[in-house]
């Protein structure tokens, strides 16, 4: 039988429940994305402008290999909310045990592969004229604790799964407390600069790892580590691929969006370009932690209730969930626009920076209000195991309308092109998204009458 925290994904009110899962991740993410907004304060003001270029350049190579984590973790999440709502204990305890293996020798492989081929790797990802030297760096130091990144990005989802999202929230917590206070040791009071920044980083990976796996061992686990269930099962990588593989993809776009960004933002505004998108994807991260909350609360809802064939209950967490955050991204968007000013001069003395970043700024986040329908959109297909149509609305944005218009944009109107190319992606992403989910939900409750 379920234990009590996963059987009331089933059985309490909705909206009650929403915030019981989604403020914990809220926090989570907030603390998690407070540390890299930190973390990129640190360096602007300590190290300078380039500091920050660089980190923008290294991050989404290095997330690049720890998302095969986060896949895995996702896609397996996925299974396992299921299979808890159907009281398939067994089932789940297989499937987290393939995901440990998988994640682990995946990352391990793909951080040999990235160490062997460094100087290609950064180059592909924009690390150019002055970014180069600050953004080796920092790759050589982090890279060897991206498999610690990984398993903790496998292990969390699963943690929220279990329908335990306190601990999934500690579990991001420790590691950005950590991540500050090592920030403010190695690069302020040691003077390590770049590599201080990396080594600060590098240890609240393995923090975070510590305490995920603590928790597995643990009496507040349904889960556990288990040797036997480290045997790969073919049915069960097969379905962790086919879910995960939405994630991946996501991540993989991502990554795509960073090399196609950081030449375009080089080749029409120099590496000050790079510093302002710098600063502008660290408070994308930030700022929209309410509605990313929501959405990571939204999954083990809806995963649950679709495998107990309450589809009812599905129906209203999309809605409830939809209502929230747009809501919470409507306060987001007045922030922004009202207060640009002050939130670039938080990051960097350097006089171009402060007087360029504002508008873009304002371009970037212009669409925010319409955010929730499609991370709801999205995630509610993978919640539920449709890995397809959660694929194609997960690559929506960047895929199919960011990408396009960052290449054909700035040839006509230059570095104005990038950041209007978000908005119009953003507004085109959600039409998409709201009619496909409107039509699918329709669909589902149909055959469920039937």
């Amino acid at each position: 039988m379920a234990n009590k925290a996963s059987a009331e994904l089933g059985t309490a009110p909705i909206g009650k429940l929403l915030i019981s899962q989604a403020l914990p991740a809220s926090i989570g993410i907030l603390v998690m994305s407070l540390n890299m907004v930190v973390d990129t304060i640190f360096v602007g003001q300590w190290i300078g402008a380039m500091a920050i270029a660089a980190i923008t350049v290294v991050v989404p190579l290095t997330f690049l290999i720890a998302s095969i984590g986060m896949a895995i973790g996702v896609g397996g999440a996925s299974i396992i909310s299921r299979a808890l709502g159907a009281d398939d204990h067994d089932k789940a305890q297989r499937t987290f045990g393939n995901q440990i293996v998988l994640s682990f020798g995946l990352s391990v492989f793909f951080v040999i592969v990235g160490l062997i081929f460094k100087e290609e790797a950064l180059a592909l990802f924009g690390a150019n004229g002055k970014i180069l030297g600050p953004a080796e760096i920092y790759y050589e130091i982090i890279m060897y604790c991206i498999p610690f990144l990984a398993l903790c990005m496998t292990g969390n989802p699963v943690v929220r799964a279990e329908g335990k999202p306190k601990f999934a929230m500690v579990a991001l917590i420790l590691p950005a407390i950590g991540n500050i206070l090592f920030d403010y040791l190695f690069i302020n009071v040691l003077d390590m600069g770049m590599a201080g920044a990396a080594w600060a980083t590098s240890i609240s990976y393995f923090i975070c790892f510590l305490f995920i796996y603590w928790f597995f061992f643990s009496k507040h686990s349904e889960l556990k580590i288990r040797l036997r269930c480290f045997k790969l099962e073919k049915a069960i990588v097969r379905e962790i691929t086919e879910l995960g593989g939405v994630t991946l993809a996501r991540q993989g776009m991502v990554s795509i969006l960073s090399i196609i960004l950081n030449h375009t933002l080089y080749t029409y505004g120099g590496e000050t370009s790079v510093t302002i998108y710098g600063i502008i994807s660290r408070m994308l991260m930030f700022s929209l932690f309410p509605v990313m909350g929501i959405s990571q609360g939204f999954l083990p809802i809806a995963g649950f209730n679709y495998g107990a064939k309450k589809l009812e209950r599905v129906r209203e967490s999309i809605n409830i969930s939809i209502k929230y955050g747009t809501g919470l991204a409507l306060a987001i968007f007045a922030i922004i626009m009202f207060f640009p000013e002050q939130i670039t001069a938080v990051f960097t003395k350097d006089a171009v920076v402060i007087r360029d970043t504002p508008n873009a700024l304002r371009w970037v986040f212009l669409v925010t209000p319409l955010i929730a329908v499609q991370m709801i959109g999205s995630g509610y297909f993978q919640a539920i195991g449709k890995a397809i149509p959660a694929l194609l609305l997960t690559l929506t944005k960047q895929g199919f309308f960011l990408i396009p218009l960052i290449l054909i944009l700035p040839k006509y109107y230059g570095i104005f092109g990038v950041w209007i190319a978000f908005p119009i992606a953003d507004l085109l992403a959600t039409i998409v998204t709201g009619i496909y989910l409107n039509k699918e939900v329709r669909r589902t409750l149909k055959i469920a009458e039937v």
